[in-house]
C-alpha cells in the first residue's frame, strides 16, 4: 500500500498505467511478464507506473517527444 506522495499525481499515474498496459505493446509485455511470474495486480501495475514515470522524466530531461520505437 502506498500512502505517501501527492494523491492527484499518484491517481493520474495509476490511470495512465492502466491505459498503457492495455494499449502500449512494450508496457503490456512488461506487465504480462510480471503477471505470468505470479505478481499480484497491484505490484505489477505499480511497476508499470514507475516505468511510465521514468519514461516521462527521461523525455523531459532530454527535451524530446515520445515515439513508439526507441531512438
Amino acid at each position: 500500500m502506498i500512502r505517501s506522495g501527492r494523491i492527484t499525481a499518484r491517481n493520474s499515474l495509476y490511470t495512465a498505467a492502466v491505459v498503457a498496459v492495455r494499449w502500449n505493446r512494450n508496457l503490456a509485455a512488461f506487465y504480462g511478464r510480471l503477471r505470468q511470474a505470479g505478481k499480484p495486480f497491484k505490484v505489477a501495475i505499480t511497476a508499470a507506473m514507475r516505468k511510465l514515470l521514468l519514461l516521462a522524466n527521461t523525455l523531459l530531461k532530454e527535451d524530446r517527444a515520445w515515439s513508439p520505437t526507441p531512438p
